[in-house]
């Protein structure tokens, strides 16, 4: 027995690292549209220094901390395709590794092997967790740290010796995401009212905020300080009702399209899930996971009431009121499906667990006698669960063809590029290293006139580069000409523009831009 469970620890990283693998490597090649727009140019620019050279090819979405997309830049820089995809799946693949230990802990003397591999099924079929597994985006990498901080604050009540070293390190772990990805402080938040439950609250709260406060700074400290440094915002541009920095709009910069616009239609969300409304996401999904979760609690709390009994242990109600504290503050504040990975994932030992206190309610003499009925119906259930998902999908390319533009000649030579579109940061690092790129087309942060970042794009036009001036934008779209006036520049119609070859089918121009006085406007 003992040494099955030891031979089972490995067994389930093993095969976390395959199953993300072999995900990713089915899917195909990720060409996400904020790969596109600023995940792989932070990265670039991150690595390349551009961050002082360029002025915002991602627009706004620029400021945002780089270092969450190193990994998926520079696997795709560094290993061929599709073993670049495949190894950042396998990365993915391991929060199954840590729902395993998170299951483990949070169902104590129930976590039988088909209690285990039930909640493990139902975290596989997550559909927003498939829906990132191989790509760039930092939800699912971040949701490593988080379900690990959360596993060590569940089992720190197990460890009298050492339950302090554990909430820091959990502090450490999840503010160490919060640094990467602002969007994750609802997690931290969660983490923090947990620890209510704790033998010792106050002091529990006192290392875990030591702990997130230092893991925030290791990981976010630095970018917020060059921001701060640049623009007077440690988070620029957002919260600049609170900083005022000059270079963007004093206005809140918040995307509510999700929102819900009641208190009715918040609680209704996780059945507009189970029936495929994806209204808290760009594209379509369908997940039971949220609605299951709360008709069960429902039943639970109601048997437990009918038959004056407790049925909830502490732990059980600090995971709850973790998980239950986690998703208002995102509902509210974001209702951005994607940011919910970690909560996705998590939700997979919450439905075991409230499955496994329903059942001991329903024959609280009998259950140890009959442990058949109860794994039949967690594995039923987890199986009808994984069934009835649908992933979302962010767009990928066959494996077969992989994105590997060639750039016309009249494109080698450095040049200054103006952006008349988004996206267009996955295109800087295929340009000459010297080039310059200036986005003029964000319409949350328009370039500030009279700025420092107006000053560079007008210092940059005023020292040209080899390869003159070019306009950039999206084939078969209607560039924004107006925003070149400003500049004193048109399109040169008297010279041919170069096409660039789109990751997801849809190709750019690159047209040749003069001084106005010298070109007719574009038709």
């Amino acid at each position: 027995m003992i040494a099955g469970k030891r031979f089972a620890v490995p067994a389930v990283i093993l095969g976390s690292l395959l199953a993300g693998a072999l995900y990713a490597w089915f899917s195909g090649e990720d060409i996400n549209w904020d790969r596109q727009n600023y995940h792989e140019y932070g990265a670039f620019a991150l690595l390349n220094g551009r961050f002082e050279v360029d002025v915002a090819p991602g627009g706004f979405q620029t400021f945002l901390n780089p270092l969450a997309y190193l990994p998926a830049y520079l696997l795709r820089h560094h290993v061929g395709a599709p073993f670049w995809g495949m190894l950042l799946g396998a990365v993915h693949g391991l929060n199954l590794a840590l729902i395993y230990w998170l299951s483990r802990t949070v169902l104590g003397t129930a976590a039988s092997s088909w209690a285990v591999l039930s909640s493990l099924v139902i975290a596989a079929f997550g559909p927003m967790t498939l829906s990132e597994v191989g790509t760039s985006f930092a939800d699912i990498l971040t949701a490593l740290p988080i379900i690990a901080g959360v596993t060590l604050i569940m089992s720190a009540s197990e460890q009298q010796g050492n339950s302090q070293d554990r909430i820091i390190v959990a502090g450490l772990l999840i503010g160490g995401a919060v640094g990467l990805k602002l969007t994750n402080s609802t997690f931290l938040i969660g983490a923090g009212a947990s620890l209510l439950f704790a033998a010792r609250p106050l002091a529990a709260m006192v290392s875990f905020a030591a702990g997130s406060v230092v893991g925030a700074l290791v990981t976010g400290g630095a970018w917020a300080w060059t921001l701060w440094e640049q623009f007077g915002n440690p988070v620029f541009p957002f919260y600049n009702t609170v900083f005022r920095s000059p270079e963007a709009p004093l206005e809140s910069i918040a995307d509510t399209r999700f929102l819900p616009h009641s208190l009715w239609e918040a609680a209704a969300y996780p059945f507009y899930w189970l029936i495929g409304d994806h209204r808290s996401s760009e594209w379509a999904f369908r997940d039971p996971r949220f609605a299951v979760i709360l008709v069960l609690f429902a039943i639970v709390a109601l048997t437990g009431l009918l038959r004056n009994v407790g049925l909830f242990r502490t732990r059980d109600k600090q995971f709850l009121l973790f998980f239950v504290v986690a998703y208002g503050i995102w509902l509210l504040t974001f209702s951005i499906h994607r940011y919910a990975i970690a909560l996705e994932l998590m939700a997979a030992p919450l439905i075991v667990l409230l499955l496994s206190r329903l059942m001991e309610a329903l024959d609280r003499d009998q259950a140890r006698a009959r442990p058949s009925v109860a794994a039949i119906s967690t594995i039923i259930v987890a199986v009808a669960i994984a069934i009835w998902s649908q992933p979302a999908d962010w767009f990928r390319r066959p494996w077969s063809d992989p994105y590997r533009p060639q750039l016309a000649d009249s494109l080698l030579t450095p040049a200054t590029y103006l952006a008349l579109q988004k996206p267009v940061g996955y295109l800087v690092p295929l340009l000459p290293a010297t080039s310059r790129v200036f986005q003029l087309s964000d319409i949350v942060m328009p370039i500030a006139p009279g700025g420092s970042l107006e000053d560079r794009i007008r210092w940059g036009l005023a020292h040209p580069l080899p390869g003159g001036v070019w306009a950039l934008y999206r084939q078969g779209s209607q560039p924004r000409v107006d925003l070149l006036d400003s500049y004193g520049l048109r399109f040169d119609a008297s010279r041919p523009c170069e096409r660039i070859p789109g990751a997801d089918g849809v190709d750019f121009e690159a047209c040749h831009l003069a001084p106005t006085s010298q070109t007719s406007p574009a038709s």
